[in-house]
């Protein structure tokens, strides 16, 4: 395990959250080299954020670090073998992606046998606390590793939680989602009902964030999902439920979203043969985050 500081970083995966992590980067000091799988994109970062551009994963690999914020693990892997023969020893792989944390361990395991380390360090977020620096970190890996990454991360958010081994940053990340997302879900039962009593929506959402039932969806989601639903009144027609929503996706895709029926599809149900906007809402993972 090397201790020098980081200074030049590779970043692979200039997206929707991975562009202003990089840039933050760029603002901190750090000399950035940044590599996408977008034509141009990490040239565009260049010119537009600062640091430099390199044309392939390999070309930002050979650093005192590489971080990689990309939409799976098995992108990071063929990035990771993309950047092998540019990987040397004491290079420190910050994973940042929501992945899967048993395919990063064993890759933090091979990685380790080259004498290059790896932790993981996913974000929560979103792209507008991505911008501002504002963003939570759930850390995983050798503690001395997460001390010689501190600077870096730090650059990039206002918390780093150090949760244990390899792998437990994307763990917890995932816990995460799953109790945003039951948030997400109860909150949305509740202003159904709410509604069938009579109660205005609006003034739900204000009581909630006043009172216990206050939740980052309450705070953040459901006000601003507010240009949906009213597009899909105006799409649709009035007299419309939660499952206009789904309805004003497909006809936008061109397409349907169809569990085991059509009936289920549409029907609210998140389990087996619900539809995909019912079982899921507004994420903040990664990079697509994912959060």
């Amino acid at each position: 395990m090397s201790t020098a500081p980081i200074r030049q970083v590779g970043f692979v995966g200039i997206g929707t959250m991975g562009w202003p992590m990089a840039a933050r980067l760029v603002r901190a000091g750090f000399d950035v080299v940044a590599a996408d799988a977008a034509a141009g994109r990490a040239e565009a970062f260049a010119a537009q954020a600062g640091g430099r551009a390199a044309g392939s994963a390999a070309g930002a690999a050979g650093f005192d670090a590489l971080v990689t914020m990309l939409p799976t693990s098995t992108d990071v892997a063929d990035v990771l073998r993309q950047a092998a023969a540019a990987l040397r020893p004491g290079t420190l792989v910050i994973e940042m992606s929501s992945g899967v944390p048993a395919v990063t361990q064993a890759l933090a395991a091979d990685l380790a046998g080259r004498g290059v380390g790896l932790i993981d360090c996913p974000v929560s977020g979103g792209a507008a606390r991505a911008r501002t620096g504002e963003l939570a970190i759930m850390a995983g890996g050798d503690a001395g590793e997460l001390r010689r990454a501190e600077p870096l991360l730090r650059a990039m958010s206002t918390s780093v939680h150090h949760c244990g081994g390899v792998g437990a940053g994307q763990a917890m990340k995932a816990l995460n989602n799953l109790v945003s997302a039951g948030g997400f879900l109860i909150g949305v039962e509740a202003l159904l009902i709410g509604q069938q009593f009579g109660l205005d929506p609006a003034v739900m959402v204000d009581v909630l964030n006043s009172a216990t039932g206050m939740n980052n969806s309450t705070q953040r989601k459901f006000k601003q999902c507010r240009e949906l639903w009213s597009s899909a009144a105006a799409r649709l027609g009035p007299g419309q439920d939660h499952t206009a929503a789904a309805r004003l996706s497909e006809q936008l895709a061109g397409t349907e979203l169809i569990g085991t029926g059509r009936d289920d599809a549409v029907s609210g149900d998140t389990g087996p043969g619900g539809t995909v906007a019912d079982a899921t809402g507004p994420g903040d993972t990664g990079p697509g985050e994912p959060g």
